[in-house]
């Protein structure tokens, strides 16, 4: 559509998108010669002048004008978010509608009261270089609806926030300063197609550019690099599209390798189009374990040789396409073990940065990550460029998302779904997906379109599958709503679904199904989560249509703010005064907002290895599930333990194939003595990488050997002190004393230090994970709570014999049915305190959150060493990750950075664990018999429980040091109503003991 005068009406409707827009193309660079450096591009970023207005109503209507003096506005950074920067009111939302309980709106109506325009301005005079040429401007990324003028003169109106918009400004620039004038609203009918789950900001928040093109220009190419039906040679195809002065011009191909050696060349006519093909090409080809890349150049030039453009395009040969219901990659059967992706920033929010991307790239390949779905829109063309260089697979999406104009509190009711049907809404939909094939197509990261997110399904969407289908056929379309309406179901190549048990994509797979399966979301990591992924991973060899998943998500959506008190802290929703929002719910990455890695990532790196070590006393399995590479490009190192000592370590290489398996053996030493060793063994990179140093581990394995250890109690004399209340015990450098009114431990000294503060408690709660919550676990199991804070003393039993006392105290507890829990204290001369806690199992309660001890210690008490599995937070279904060994933290450190304050810190399997002050004093809790599961941090459960923000925490007074003997796991199926699964869950009618010894460091 064209037009000379700007209209707001455009705004709610639905079939005004594009106004003097040039039709997408994609994203190659270009120069006017083969030496220089510098594109014909002019960088607009930066300091822009700006005014905000509430609603259309009180914005500067004629701001734009030539004559209209701006200097009285603000300034404002581009690219960058209103909202971040001081303007109008951060908000985030998931599924409903932004203005839901607000305004009653309905596609595609705009509010009139609460519609906030941005009005930018920018003054700038044009680049020598970029004189007397066509001369472009590109806005990569304006939300959600926006006007541009130059020099008074309308130029154009765009729409869709995730896709560049460009407008010809060759006729109305002039000589000296140029006045641009940008009209930005927050709200548009684009909005009813852009309600995903994220904070909804506005503004010009990706960069912003002029550019010139040459006398003769190429305006767009399409770069099909495939391979042959052997997989061995590659094949080509190039169209490209020419304007300008074409008469009498040649283009010229080059396809060269990495060191510039030439495989091919062609050249062609100068024509509106030009097309070249080759095939049997000797290349070597592209895939995220092997990302190679080669150079495509191409020459436009005049009839004396002279060349007028020259265009460096990177281009990755490899062949995507489904086989026998599989996708396959270069002919081999791939997993997706995936993510996925929403540019985040704390600061800036999806203003992000080369260096965010930069980090995030290099994160997910140490975490063997290999695949990004980019939800839900196209992201920054820069991280398509990292992917095809780093190596990693993207399912490239379209920014379209109508949650909540057809899915209300959980319930399908599409009675005003949109797009669906609605003939009004097609154009829209296709030009958004349009936008980004064109941008994206020659980039090989790309295996897969996605026509959205959570849309439903209808006749538009459809549209959208038919035109890449026909656009592309060397890649696949993915659509997760036809899980909704499978009339729809030929939309998508592939079964995609969210949140599935697995055993519901048992089922599926089970089924004789006609399409591959993917989880285009699973693993829901909301707080402490991502529990149970091994059930899922666990599928990818059962079952060969089983190809992966994409976790939910990857960061923390989470922004920095100054609260009441002066402190800079993280937020969720709500916390900026926003309604309607879905609070903490954005919280859901395997890394926080701040890009710090979570515990969570731990599990994720173990899981998602292409390559698995199985060791034994003798050497190690390995299992290489990579596609293409060998383990000749890493380094085998391996040890053996005891504890905390090295015995014996040792590197050699290996050279299993991929997509196979091998015994190696390796020499270790004799054992020396008896206890506990550990064989440990580490694939390392051999040499550096562009995302990680020589030495970085790919993946571990451990074998435990116990051998027979015959440590015998020691016995030395013991004063037993029988008071009327207490019963006191005194032995060489220690005393202690327990409390018929207390009922437990009152006092425990060594060398006249006492380290009990109040008596230790029994414990069976835990403080509720975000996915307890959503599973309403508080309401099943809050009986456990009370359990714990108010049981009753009913009877205490001391028993004597020679060299040691033991001291039994039994308790009611507010149960219903009633029942019974002991803790026995057995002292013995040689100052060690014998732990047992006892519950009697009893029918008819719910299942417990977790069964143990609460002990807490003078706050000055805070470094932890134990032996056990870290040296990240583990649970009993997150330990795959966790390697058992020695490890260390101080209290204040384990306190996991979730935004929403629960349980937190646990380690499994530990065999001991020591708590002491900055001066190496304080108590060791050594297991007698089972390892039991431990945590010491610098608040209760129950002071977490309480919280609902980390800050609300309160200072540290104490050290609380918990000792389980289990706590049910974390689950992450999803985080509103999925239970963990049974396995991981501890039931109330069976006897649960745990014994431990406590002493004296």
């Amino acid at each position: 559509m064209t037009a000379k005068e700007a209209k707001l009406s455009w705004l709610e409707d639905p079939e005004v998108f594009a106004v003097n827009r040039i039709p997408a193309h994609s994203d190659h660079t270009y120069f006017e010669k083969e030496t220089e450096e510098r594109p014909l591009r002019q960088c607009l970023n930066g300091s822009w002048l700006f005014s905000y207005a509430k609603n259309p109503s009180m914005r500067v209507e004629r701001f734009y004008e030539d004559s209209y003096d701006c200097s009285g506005f603000d300034t404002i950074q581009v690219p960058g978010h209103l909202e971040t920067q001081g303007y109008g009111r951060n908000q985030y939302i998931n599924t409903m509608y932004p203005w839901d309980g607000e305004e009653f709106l309905r596609p595609p109506m705009v509010s009139k009261r609460n519609n906030p325009v941005g009005s930018y301005v920018k003054y700038f005079t044009l680049e020598e270089q970029m004189k007397g040429k066509r001369t472009f401007i590109s806005f990569q990324g304006v939300e959600t609806a926006f006007y541009v003028w130059l020099n008074g003169t309308f130029i154009g109106y765009s729409e869709d926030s995730f896709t560049p918009a460009e407008f010809e400004l060759t006729e109305t620039l002039r000589e000296g300063e140029n006045k641009l004038a940008v009209e930005v609203y927050k709200r548009s009918s684009a909005s009813w197609l852009e309600d995903q789950d994220f904070f909804r900001f506005s503004g010009i928040f990706r960069d912003v550019f002029l550019y010139s093109i040459p006398r003769v220009h190429v305006r767009d190419i399409f770069v099909k690099a495939g391979l042959t039906d052997s997989y061995q040679e590659g094949t080509l195809e190039i169209r490209a599209e020419l304007i300008g002065d074409i008469d009498d011009v040649t283009i010229e191909a080059s396809l060269r390798d990495g060191d510039e050696k030439e495989i091919w060349n062609g050249n062609a006519e100068g024509k509106e189009e030009v097309f070249f093909k080759a095939s049997g090409l000797a290349v070597l080809p592209w895939s995220a374990e092997e990302p190679r890349l080669y150079r495509l150049y191409l020459y436009v030039k005049n009839e004396e040789g002279q060349i007028l453009e020259f265009i460096p395009q990177k281009v990755g040969f490899r062949r995507f396409e489904m086989k026998d219901r599989i996708m396959c990659l270069n002919g081999k059967r791939i997993l997706f073990k995936g993510v996925n992706r929403h540019e985040f920033d704390p600061v800036r929010g999806r203003a992000i940065t080369r260096e965010d991307m930069l980090w995030d790239i290099r994160f997910m390949k140490q975490h063997n990550i290999n695949a990004v779905r980019t939800s839900h829109y196209p992201n920054q063309t820069l991280w398509y460029e990292l992917c095809d260089e780093y190596g990693i697979y993207l399912i490239d999406e379209t920014n379209l998302e109508s949650h909540g104009s057809w899915q209300k509190l959980g319930e399908v009711e599409p009675s005003w779904n949109v797009p669906g049907d609605r003939p009004e809404w097609k154009a829209a939909v296709l030009d958004r997906a349009s936008s980004m094939f064109e941008r994206d197509k020659n980039h090989p990261s790309v295996l897969i379109w996605s026509c959205g997110n959570e849309s439903y399904a209808g006749t538009d969407i459809e549209a959208m599958s038919e035109y890449f289908h026909e656009k592309d056929d060397s890649r696949l379309v993915h659509y997760e709503g036809v899980f909704w309406n499978r009339k729809y179901d030929h939309i998508s190549d592939m079964e995609s679904r969210m949140y599935a048990k697995p055993a519901e994509i048992e089922e599926y797979l089970e089924n004789d199904p006609k399409k591959p399966y993917i989880s285009c979301e699973y693993m829901h990591s909301m707080g402490n989560s991502t529990g149970g992924m091994k059930l899922y991973t666990d599928l990818e060899k059962k079952y060969p249509l089983y190809q992966g998943g994409f976790i939910w998500d990857y960061i923390d959506q989470s922004l920095y703010r100054v609260n009441e008190l002066g402190e800079r802290v993280l937020t969720y929703g709500g916390d900026h005064d926003e309604r309607a929002t879905d609070y903490e719910f954005c919280g859901n990455g395997i890394v926080y907002a701040d890009r710090k890695a979570s515990p969570k990532a731990q599990e994720v790196k173990a899981l998602y290895a292409d390559i698995k070590l199985e060791p034994d006393e003798k050497g190690v399995k390995i299992i290489n599930d990579s596609l293409f590479v060998s383990t000749g490009r890493y380094v085998l190192a391996y040890r053996l333990l005891k504890e905390d000592r090295c015995l014996y370590e040792a590197e050699t290489e290996t050279d299993v194939a991929p997509e196979s398996e091998a015994y190696v053996n390796l020499t270790y030493p004799e054992l020396p003595g008896t206890g506990e060793f550990i064989y440990e063994v580490s694939l390392r990179l051999k040499e550096d990488t562009l995302w990680a140093k020589a030495g970085h581990e790919i993946s571990f394995g451990q074998y435990v050997k116990k051998t027979a250890d015959n440590t015998e109690e020691k016995t030395c004399p013991l004063e037993i002190i029988r008071g009327d209340v207490n019963i006191g015990v005194r032995g060489r450098g220690f005393t202690a004393m327990f409390s018929k009114a207390e009922g437990g431990i009152a006092s425990l000294c060594y060398d006249g230090v006492e380290y009990i503060t109040r008596t230790p408690k029994l414990t069976f709660w835990r403080a509720l994970t975000d996915n307890d919550r959503g599973a309403k676990t508080g309401f099943d199991a809050a009986q456990w709570m009370t359990a714990g804070l108010f049981y009753k003393l009913t009877d205490v039993d001391v028993q004597e014999q020679k060299d040691q006392v033991c001291v039994t105290f039994e308790y009611l507890l507010p149960t219903v049915p009633q029942t019974k829990a002991y803790v026995s204290y057995r002292v013995t001369g040689d100052g060690k305190i014998h732990v047992h806690a006892l519950y009697k199992g009893t029918d008819g309660l719910p299942e417990m959150p977790a069964f143990g001890m609460d002990m807490k210690l003078k706050a000055r008490y805070d470094r932890v060493r134990y032996y056990g599995r870290g040296p990240e937070e583990n649970y009993l279904d997150r330990r795959e990750g966790a390697r058992l060994g020695v490890h260390s933290y101080q209290a204040a450190d384990n306190l996991s950075a979730y935004l929403f304050p629960q349980e937190c810190g646990n380690r499994m399997d530990v065999r001991w664990v020591e708590v002491t002050d900055a001066d190496g004093q304080g108590l060791r809790f050594e297991t007698e018999g089972v390892p039991f599961e431990n945590s010491v941090l610098p608040c209760s459960a129950y002071e977490l429980e309480a919280a609902t923000h980390r800050e609300e925490l309160p200072k540290a007074h104490y050290s609380w040091v918990r000792i389980l003997e289990s706590q049910m796991g974390v689950g992450g199926d999803d985080s509103w109503g999925a239970p963990v699964h049974e396995e991981y869950r501890l039931s109330s009618d069976i006897d649960r003991n745990i014994k431990f010894t406590i002493q004296k460091v």
